[in-house]
C-alpha cells in the first residue's frame, strides 16, 4: 500500500489526528512546548494553524477593514506532524445523537 493510500479515507480525503477545536501542543521546531487551539486545518499543505503560536508579523495595505493599514500580527502554519492531540472537547450535542450499542445474551 502506498503512503498516500494509507492518510487518505475512503472517500478520497486526508485524515488527520487533529481536529479543528483540539487543543494540541507543538513537539518540535521553533515553537515546541507551547500549547493552543486548532483555528484551521489546510489538508491540502498537511498544515494547522494554531491560537496564539507562530505568530507572524503581516504588512496591510491600507483599505475598508484596515484603513491605516499597517502591521498586524496573526498566526502563522505549522507542519501537522510537529503537533500532538493534548485535549479533544467533547461535543455534547454529537453524543446525544449516538446510540449506544446493548449487548444481547443468547438463551
Amino acid at each position: 500500500m502506498s503512503k498516500q493510500a494509507a492518510t487518505q479515507s475512503s472517500n478520497g480525503r486526508r485524515r488527520f489526528h487533529v481536529r479543528r477545536g483540539d487543543v494540541v501542543g507543538v513537539i518540535t521546531g521553533e515553537h515546541k512546548g507551547s500549547q493552543g487551539k486548532v483555528l484551521q486545518v489546510i489538508s491540502k499543505k498537511e498544515r494547522v494553524i494554531i491560537e496564539g503560536v507562530n505568530l507572524i508579523k503581516k504588512h496591510v495595505r491600507r483599505s475598508q477593514q484596515y484603513p491605516n493599514g499597517g502591521i498586524i500580527e496573526r498566526e502563522g502554519e505549522i507542519h501537522v506532524s510537529n503537533v500532538k492531540l493534548v485535549e479533544r472537547p467533547t461535543d455534547e450535542k454529537a453524543s446525544k445523537g449516538k446510540k449506544s450499542k446493548k449487548s444481547k445474551k443468547s438463551k
